[in-house]
């Protein structure tokens, strides 16, 4: 390690914000900060550089082990998920997987995407308020799933509830919530299962079972790495969504000028609006990597077996690469975002993650206006953030 004097951050604490003079300040004072769990990248330029850097692996497979937790159905899991896999064992389930990914297959399903957002929009639009995590981000996130896995919409209340317990895992309380979270791993490790033996039984038009048939050359997914696979996507895909539509409206109410931009021409900027968010106020508040060697960046050594996390939020926001770094311009050209991570590990799931976005937030601007947020609680401000409520009000236009 670098004898240089750096910024600590405490990011254990429940109390840590990304999104503080604090943080600012260590960007300000340093490209990189030490803190609890490894070593904070805060700056664009070094978060660009390191994000795709082959002296890395993936870093979050000791996420467990730095919460106290050494044992139980999700520290298993974990270990074995396509996330914190690695060399050739991560390339064969990126081959096998990635046909059901096509984005030709999913842009298919993007008028019915449209037609869920507009459709829960009507349930509450005449009230003038809403509660947006239940009403509208949590069974647009999630039922968006079921269309895309071929599952009963119906089953959204569920896996909503699964989901957001497992959710618990990837914040600072992961400890205190592991029962609860491996009550509800085990219990999406069923549904999973029987969802893979429908749909080897009774093939169907659908992405889940082309996951299940894809073949390469002999080569199948075995039915514990598809299990694995149906609950990573189930529990990412929604709770990323979710928790991203939030933060959206968040960072949109602070802005009303910008909201009116994306309602009067939302062809026009629904990508550019999904990407100013995944850049200025991400759910992914930090991507994870491990050094898998010694090796020295800009004068400083970083050891073999150092876990280093690149800040996605605070990169996003640093003056140095972006012109009012701070602030949503949908007519702006942007360099690209780090919210999916990158490199070998960026997010299979991440053209689903933009294409509903895409979707949900035109819709809501195309229809209401005057956000204003009301007394929202939120999740830690690590790993994955975003409101556990969020009342807003608003009018309908």
């Amino acid at each position: 390690m670098s004898t240089l004097t750096v910024p600590y951050l405490n990011i254990a604490d429940p109390e840590f914000a990304m999104d503080s003079e604090a943080v600012r300040a260590a960007r300000d004072a340093n490209w990189y900060a030490e803190t609890n769990y490894g070593l904070a990248i805060l700056s664009y330029e070094d978060n660009a550089a390191l994000m795709k850097s082959t002296h890395f692996i993936q870093g979050s497979a000791q996420w467990p082990e730095h919460n106290g937790v050494h044992s139980g159905p999700f520290h298993d899991w974990w270990k074995e998920n396509l996330l914190v896999l690695e060399g050739a064992d991560h390339d064969r389930i990126r081959r096998l997987t990635n046909p059901a990914f096509s984005p030709r297959k999913i842009k298919k399903l993007a008028g019915r995407f449209d037609e869920l957002a507009n459709e829960l929009i009507d349930n509450w639009i005449d009230r003038g308020e809403v509660e947006f995590v239940n009403e509208f981000a949590a069974p647009f996130a999630t039922r968006v799933l079921c269309i895309l896995l071929g599952i009963d919409e119906a089953d959204w209340v569920k896996i909503n509830d699964l989901g957001s317990k497992i959710g618990a895992a990837l914040g600072v309380t992961f400890k205190e919530e592991q029962e609860s979270i491996d009550a509800a791993l085990t219990e999406l490790q069923e549904y999973g299962a029987a969802l893979i033996r429908d749909r080897q039984e009774n093939p169907k038009d659908d992405f889940l079972t082309r996951l299940v048939s894809e073949n390469r050359d002999g080569d199948k997914l075995t039915d514990a790495e598809l299990q694995n696979l149906v609950v990573l996507l189930i529990f990412g895909g929604m709770d990323t969504t979710r928790n991203q539509l939030g933060l959206a409206m968040q960072s949109f109410s602070k802005q009303p000028e910008q909201w009116e931009k994306l309602a009067a021409e939302p062809e026009k900027y629904a990508k550019n609006a999904v990407e100013e968010m995944l850049r200025l106020n991400p759910t992914t508040r930090w991507v994870t990597r491990e050094a898998a060697e010694t090796f020295e960046y800009k004068g400083l050594t970083i050891e073999q077996g150092t876990t280093v996390h690149m800040f996605t939020m605070i990169s996003g926001t640093d003056p140095e690469a972006f012109i009012d770094a701070e602030q949503i311009d949908l007519d702006a050209e942007r360099a690209p975002n780090f919210a999916f991570g990158g490199g070998v590990h960026n997010c299979i799931g991440q053209f689903v993650a933009r294409s509903d976005m895409m979707a949900a937030l035109p819709a809501l601007a195309t229809r209401i206006t005057d956000l204003q947020i009301g007394n929202a609680t939120w999740l830690p401000d690590s790993g994955n953030t975003g409101p556990e409520n969020l009342p807003v009000r608003f009018t309908k236009r």
